[in-house]
């Protein structure tokens, strides 16, 4: 019995031990299958965790304090936190945190899982440290790390395998040491690299890259920085019986080539020997070749007036009738008279290329600058109705209109000619002055332009009643700036002449939410037309941007505005730039409202021109609302 008993027990504790010995392996496949969630959780750290993690690291962080744990960086293409910019699948593709006091190292660690980031900007802050490894953030296309503190010698080898790399800004920071070799080498796709500014020592690299057109190593302690002359330095070069670097040998033969290239264009002009080309479109050549862009618009130039079936070269050999061909039409008497050999003689570059055309700078031998605009678009009327069509424009005279001065007329083509605005336009002071360090426009100045182009329509509404559109075309870079900021409005009246199957791609009245709608323009497309400006204006954003992520219509820009809360208007809406802070939220908030009551879609609800004047000349630089009442109307 005492045996049978035994053999019981050491069945038992044999069963307990097997129940055991399977709990613990089911235990711990448990416990792997655990171990395998948390690795795989921990894996795929969301860009809002990441980017959190990165403002973390920096100090002085008031510019982002809408980077919070309840929303995400992205929206679709829509970007909810200041200073990121997300592509079409709602992620972080850019870092655009610039002039926002930031300060600390840059932690390029915390950003290396934004697999999807391309550019990375935080130029004029305060960040100070070594360069970050750049080679952590994968296939980074642009850096922008200019007007900082960052100090340090840069390793040799820190750009090596970033074949991505396209644009490299690294101005104005204490960098010490030899520029690293791995800049020159590997790099095929390197376009821009701007690093003056610094402490770099040593010779430069050779740097063979085809396409790197901007190019800046000045202001270094650079072997022969010191010996620089000639072309923008004006300083005048002595010989010496030092050997010329190589890079310097190639732009004498480049030099020198082009200005052959020059005379030879030249003595063909002179000797008359002008031959028929085909047309081709006309492209902006690159800075450095101004020699090429004055023999490109002679030549151009040329062709409006030899070309085969324009009115001098069938009337050539008939006397005064030929020369009296080549004579522009002038629309205003105040202006000194020139013809198109003038033009053909002035010294000029080419401006670049529009929707109509191309535009030329020409500086006349007796001193006035014109621009040159040339149109291929404009044979919806007859010569004698296009005539009088632009006498009617001459007779305009507003100081927020860019007058007409002369045109000359072709069959096939026309030229439009006006005085050259030197401060160029309100598209550039927008979107171009950052990128080279300039200042923004400040809200005063800002809302100067905004009343100043304001009454340039009332004006132009009140002189041409009998165009539907009377302006058509507004646009920024259809608004020119003056010595003092105020606006000349440009490119008016045109609608009428244009031709109609081609208005639609190119007028911007016919971008307008009835026009996609119905195929129809009204009194009130101009309105809306002016609501994407003044809300361009005030965020500093592009329309085209939203234009080409397909949504339809440049009313988007109003759209993204309406989709931002209130509550943070001043931290994602209003560009940074303006400045000015507390004293002039309620006025900068009242110009926003009227800019997007002018972008409703449905014509009937919009403003009329009239009442949008009268609120814009109310509005005043300063308020004394509080801040409690901002969002309340």
């Amino acid at each position: 019995m005492e045996q049978r008993n035994k053999k019981m027990k050491m069945k038992m504790m044999m069963m307990m031990c097997a129940s055991s010995s399977l709990m613990s392996s089911r235990a711990l496949g448990f416990f792997f299958v655990l171990l395998h969630v948390c690795v795989a959780s921990s894996a795929e750290v969301s860009e809002t965790e990441i980017l959190l993690k990165f403002k973390g690291s920096l100090q002085n962080t008031d510019g982002i304090s809408n980077w919070k744990p309840s929303t995400s960086p992205c929206t679709s293409q829509t970007s909810n936190w200041m200073g990121v910019r997300c592509d079409g699948k709602g992620r972080v593709w850019a870092l655009q945190l610039e002039n926002m006091g930031l300060k600390g190292g840059i932690n390029a660690d915390l950003l290396k899982d934004l697999t999807n980031l391309r550019t990375i900007s935080l130029m004029k802050n305060s960040f100070e440290g070594p360069l970050p490894d750049l080679r952590k953030l994968g296939p980074i296309k642009s850096v922008y790390l200019s007007d900082n503190k960052l100090s340090g010698a840069i390793p040799s080898d820190w750009f090596a395998g970033m074949s991505s790399l396209k644009k490299v800004h690294l101005a104005n920071n204490q960098f010490t040491g030899e520029i690293p070799k791995s800049l020159a080498a590997g790099l095929d796709k390197l376009v821009e690299l701007s690093i003056e500014g610094n402490k770099f020592e040593g010779k430069i690299p050779d740097f063979r890259q085809p396409g790197l057109t901007n190019f800046n190593v000045s202001n270094n302690k650079l072997e022969g920085n010191e010996g620089l002359c000639g072309g923008p330095t004006n300083i005048a070069c002595s010989t010496h019986s030092k050997k010329p670097a190589p890079w310097i040998i190639v732009l004498i033969v480049i030099a020198v080539i082009v200005a052959i290239l020059a005379i030879v264009a030249l003595l063909v002009f002179l000797l008359g020997r002008r031959k028929n080309t085909s047309e081709s479109s006309v492209e902006a050549p690159p800075p450095s070749t101004a020699t090429v862009q004055n023999r490109s618009v002679q030549k151009e130039l040329e062709h409006q007036a030899s070309a085969p079936g324009s009115p001098e070269n069938s009337s050539r050999g008939s006397g005064k009738k030929g020369e009296q061909s080549l004579k522009l039409s002038f629309v205003r008497d105040d202006r000194e008279r020139f013809d198109m050999q003038d033009l053909l003689k002035a010294s000029a570059e080419v401006l670049g290329s529009g929707c109509f055309g191309s535009s030329y700078k020409a500086a006349l031998l007796t001193g006035p600058v014109m621009v040159v605009k040339r149109y291929k678009q404009m044979n919806n009327v007859g010569r004698e109705e296009f005539l009088e069509h632009m006498r009617r424009i001459g007779r305009l005279g507003h100081p927020n209109l860019l007058p007409l001065v002369a045109y000359y007329y072709k069959k096939e083509e026309k030229l439009l000619i006006a005085d050259h605005v030197q401060n160029g336009s309100l598209a550039r002071h927008l979107h171009g002055n950052q990128t080279l360090g300039q200042p923004s426009l400040d809200w005063p100045t800002r809302l100067k332009i905004v009343k100043g182009v304001a009454h340039g329509l009332r004006y132009l509404y009140a002189e041409l009643p009998s165009l539907v559109a009377p302006h058509g075309h507004l646009k920024s870079s259809n608004v020119l700036l003056n010595e003092s900021y105020e606006p000349l409005v440009t490119d008016y009246g045109l609608i009428p002449v244009v031709n109609q199957e081609h208005a639609h791609t190119i007028m911007v009245a016919y971008k307008s939410p009835e026009y996609m709608q119905s195929k129809r323009i009204t009194k009130k497309t101009d309105v809306w037309s002016f609501g994407v400006l003044i809300l361009e204006i005030l965020t500093g954003k592009l329309p085209t941007n939203f234009l080409q992520q397909g949504k339809g219509s440049e009313e988007d820009l109003a759209s993204w505005v309406n989709s931002v809360p209130r509550g943070e208007w001043f931290n994602q809406v209003f560009d940074t730039g303006m400045g000015e802070g507390k004293s002039s939220e309620g006025e900068m908030l009242k110009l926003l409202k009227i800019g997007l009551e002018c972008c409703e879609g449905e014509v009937e609800k919009r403003l009329d021109l009239k009442e949008v004047v009268e609120r814009i000349e109310e509005l005043k630089e300063k308020d004394n609302r509080g801040d409690s009442d901002i969002f309340s109307t």
